[in-house]
């Protein structure tokens, strides 16, 4: 767990989040939560996530993805030197 974000607001935020039974439930939670542009966002940093998980290249990476350098280059920094969270998802979901 990450002390520097642990808070109860934030627990509960991850608590509605678990609650969650289906890909609707997240749908239907994440539009009233986010704009289309907060999820486009996150959807791309775990896209370039798995991509380089896998081994691609930076250039093929924002070639296939339209992330910035900076925006993989911050994932990758979170990918070697973070809470290992995005290891964690993308070994369970076989990525």
């Amino acid at each position: 767990m990450s002390a520097k974000l642990e808070n109860p607001r934030l627990d509960r935020l991850f608590e509605a989040i678990l609650s969650l039974k289906s890909r609707e439930e997240c749908y239907a939670f994440f539009e009233d939560l986010c704009t289309v542009t907060e999820l486009e966002a996150l959807q791309q940093r775990f896209q370039v996530a798995g991509l380089l998980h896998t081994g691609r290249l930076y250039a093929a990476i924002a070639a296939e993805t339209g992330a910035s350098t900076a925006t993989i280059s911050r994932v990758n920094r979170s990918l070697l030197y973070g809470s290992d969270g995005y290891k964690t998802v993308l070994e369970r979901l076989g990525s």
